[in-house]
């Protein structure tokens, strides 16, 4: 057993043979404290090990590899694979992993250690083609991307061309072959367009990964999130090195998030995003639309019902809502995240009055969960007349707002300082739209889901936000969009209903309700529990 505390030591271990000492989110990052705890619960954790928050800032080349091949050293044993191996490739995720939760404001990169060789390794060791050639590409992507900082787009535009040409109508319908070339024209164009070449030696991969997740830190979106969320004590992030699942191993596998209550308005029940053979950043990031639990129940119903009871038992464990990442692979389910989950004001009411009604959680624990709400944005708010929306879309985060349209963080901007309420419209959103979130009344998305990352911070921020819009269709470049049959230029108005997903053009007036007995259960819990 791995028995040093975790202050002695810059580097902790998850999974049989680990460290025994619980990981303090301070020293680890809440992330990896969270997945020690899942562990120790008998939760089916990936091994993992972690690099503390302390080498965010002071961290050495030299030492940093010395951890590294410490840590490879306990994944190996844990899994019977070998990092770098031809024939039982081990491959990894490197995440991050703050004191306190940053939702997709950090970097992650995903199947650390592929090369053209392991990837023939990995086909091998699964008898599935399609996954090795597969991780090979999503490496290629994540590694051009976050290490060296490449733009997305134009290697999204090598992928569309590959999907037209081969007629696949979606990165789904590429085969093996056709994803094998995709990974080719990637490193061409990082190469010849860029300069940059892929690390051929998977240490290499690993320690340049690492050392992307500890930058990213300091990159714009994750400063304005600290400041907007007043974080700007933190010291830093921590790395988890964690064996990769795979999700993207065929219509039995798959990644999603799932909320022990419904963050946007606390009703009780499991609530879910997922995608069938698909890897995490899939579902967070926004780009793919998510089927809910009701289609994971009727293909994998074993898994669905572990899903079930590992979030319940973790809603128990934590006394408050968990927002739950995972993975299963083959109809295996794997838990790779728990944190308590980010609700707007309303849910967070409701949330609380329904743990105590339950006998969850105590009064006093009811408050404590209601610390820093504003008990004066809880109420229930909808449109007044008949008026038939002229779209829908997937109800992502509560609210009526009326507000002027945007398509970036510039006509946010200078909308917002006319004084007007702005609403942005965008195919998806990334987190590096932070900013831009912020200062909106409302967003309107084309894709996505409700559990996105950019979904999830809407709901911090309590902007009205729906997702999943498929009647909207915009035109970046003419600054123009299309609803239905209206046509939107920059600064029409426009109104939304987070709640019900509703879509309307113009301007809407709006009706707002307490929830008097709620907060009356709240207001009597004061009288009751002693200051």
């Amino acid at each position: 057993m791995k028995n040093q505390t975790p202050h002695t030591h810059p580097i902790a271990f998850i999974g049989t043979g680990g460290t025994t000492a619980p990981l303090t989110a301070h020293d680890f990052g809440s992330k990896a404290a969270q997945l020690w705890r899942m562990n120790a619960l008998g939760l089916d954790v990936p091994p993992a090990f972690v690099l503390s928050t302390t080498l965010c800032g002071e961290r050495r080349e030299g030492a940093v590899r010395r951890l590294l091949e410490e840590g490879l050293g306990f994944l190996e044993a844990a899994t019977g694979r070998r990092f770098g191996d031809r024939r039982r490739p081990l491959l990894v995720s490197v995440r991050s992993g703050a004191e306190k939760s940053m939702p997709g404001m950090l970097e992650t990169v995903l199947d650390v250690g592929m090369t053209a060789e392991t990837a023939r390794g990995l086909m091998r060791l699964h008898g599935n083609p399609r996954l090795a050639f597969d991780c090979h590409r999503r490496f290629i992507e994540g590694w051009c991307e976050v290490v060296a900082g490449l733009p997305r787009a134009p290697f999204e535009q090598v992928q569309r061309e590959l999907i037209a040409a081969e007629q696949a109508g979606s990165e789904q319908g590429l085969d093996p072959e056709a994803l094998e070339r995709l990974a080719a024209r990637y490193l061409d164009l990082a190469r010849d367009g860029y300069g940059a070449s892929v690390p051929a030696d998977p240490r290499d991969q690993l320690a340049e990964a690492v050392e992307a997740v500890f930058r990213s830190w300091a990159a714009p979106k994750a400063i304005e999130y600290r400041r907007l969320n007043h974080l700007e004590h933190l010291a830093g992030t921590a790395v988890t090195v964690q064996a990769m699942v795979f999700g993207n191993a065929g219509v039995r596998s798959g990644s999603g998030v799932a909320f022990s209550r419904n963050p946007a308005s606390g009703v009780p029940g499991l609530y879910a995003d997922l995608l069938f053979d698909a890897q995490g950043e899939d579902v967070v990031s926004g780009r793919r639309q998510p089927v809910g639990l009701d289609r994971l129940g009727a293909v994998l119903p074993d898994v669905a019902a572990a899903l079930a009871e590992g979030v319940a038992a973790l809603e128990r464990h934590y006394r408050d809502v968990q927002d739950v990442e995972f993975t299963f692979e083959e109809g295996r389910l794997y838990f790779l995240q728990t944190r308590a989950a980010k609700r707007t004001p309303r849910a967070a009411l409701k949330i609380a009055v329904d743990m105590v009604a339950e006998g969850a959680i105590t009064p006093a624990e009811g408050l404590a969960l209601m610390e820093g709400v504003d008990l004066s944005a809880v109420a229930a708010t909808r449109f007044s007349g008949d008026a038939e929306p002229v779209a829908h879309g997937v109800a992502a985060s509560p609210g009526t707002v009326s507000g002027r349209v945007a398509f970036d963080e510039e006509g946010v901007r200078r909308l917002a300082a006319a004084g007007d309420a702005v609403i942005l419209l965008r195919p998806d959103v990334a987190t590096d739209d932070i900013a831009a979130l912020a200062l909106a009344a409302g967003i309107l998305t084309s894709i996505g889901g409700r559990t996105a990352h950019a979904a999830v911070v809407a709901r911090q921020l309590g902007r009205a936000c729906v997702v999943g819009c498929a009647a909207l269709v915009i035109d970046l470049a003419a600054r123009r969009a299309r609803l239905g049959t209206a046509i939107l230029a920059e600064g029409d108005w426009l109104s939304l209903d987070g709640e019900a997903g509703s879509v309307f053009l113009g301007r809407r007036a709006v009706v707002s309700e307490q929830p008097e007995a709620e907060l009356a259960a709240v207001n009597g819990w004061r009288a009751a529990v002693p200051a």
